[in-house]
């Protein structure tokens, strides 16, 4: 299933978690994967659910990596092994206000940390992605970052203002990072995702921002900002590195339009 996965070039992220998910499928039942029916593919995800309370990304990832082994590894009729995917949920993204936002990225008092909350809002890279970065994915002279294999294994270019183009510089100068553009207290070793986490939790404390705030609320933020600043919704599609412009007109119904030359329905159209 491994081989399959590379050889259609499957992102290493997400090989691994489509055979750690149908690794737990097969430490469930004690059986071998090719062994388990689509009955008891089921009643496991029903466990997961009502027992483990996964997410519904979770389920579609099992759902995901059944299908490649069945189909592309056992060589099985899909339509025999299907299993439906279940209903998203539509929740609306927690956004920060432009406001807030400014004051979030600006609260620490660590230059490296205020860098790197700058970055990761006004580039509206993954969490993956900025803690992927390397030195050589920044084109200085060309105002982009290079995100190389981003998510799906797709590579894109966003641009980047002046200003953070001098605080990278800065930043640069003082901290001389050998690999990635942040590195942990080991040399040459990408920061952690937990130390992403607790920067922008302290940072938000600190700030006195109420919100329920994660490293991916900086990139919800960023795609509802462009839009109220004028962004067309194709270009901020191809910014986030969306497959599909449905997943970025989520971001429509979290801009604050200009409501300003709206007409008042109270006039008396008569009068």
């Amino acid at each position: 299933m491994t081989c399959e996965m590379r050889v259609r070039n499957y992102s290493e992220r997400t090989i691994d978690r489509y055979i750690s998910a149908i690794a737990r499928l097969a430490q469930h039942y004690k059986l071998s994967p090719d062994l388990i029916s689509t009955d008891q593919l089921k009643d496991y995800a029903y466990f997961l659910i009502q027992e483990k309370q996964v997410s519904v990304s979770t389920i579609n990832q099992l759902i995901s990596a059944w299908k490649i082994l069945q189909v592309d590894v056992l060589g099985n009729n899909w339509e025999s092994f299907r299993l439906k995917r279940p209903r998203r949920e539509k929740k609306i993204p927690v956004v920060l206000s432009q406001t807030e936002a400014a004051t979030l990225i600006n609260t620490p008092r660590n230059f490296k940390h205020r860098t790197l909350l700058s970055l990761a809002y006004v580039s509206g890279l993954r969490l993956s992605e900025v803690l992927n970065l390397k030195l050589a994915d920044i084109d200085s002279g060309r105002k982009i970052i290079r995100v190389i294999r981003g998510k799906g294994n797709k590579s894109r270019e966003v641009n980047i203002p002046d200003q953070l183009i001098a605080r990278l510089r800065e930043y640069y100068r003082y901290y001389r990072p050998r690999l990635f553009l942040f590195e942990s207290l080991v040399p040459g070793k990408p920061y952690s995702a937990t130390s992403f986490r607790n920067v922008i939790n302290r940072a938000a404390v600190k700030a006195g921002i109420k919100k329920n705030l994660s490293p991916h609320v900086l990139r919800h933020s960023f795609a509802t900002h462009m839009l109220e600043r004028g962004l067309n919704l194709k270009r901020l599609q191809l910014m986030l590195g969306h497959n599909s412009l449905k997943t970025t007109s989520i971001y429509l119904h979290l801009a604050n339009p200009d409501l300003s030359n709206l007409p008042n329905l109270m006039d008396n159209p008569s009068q």
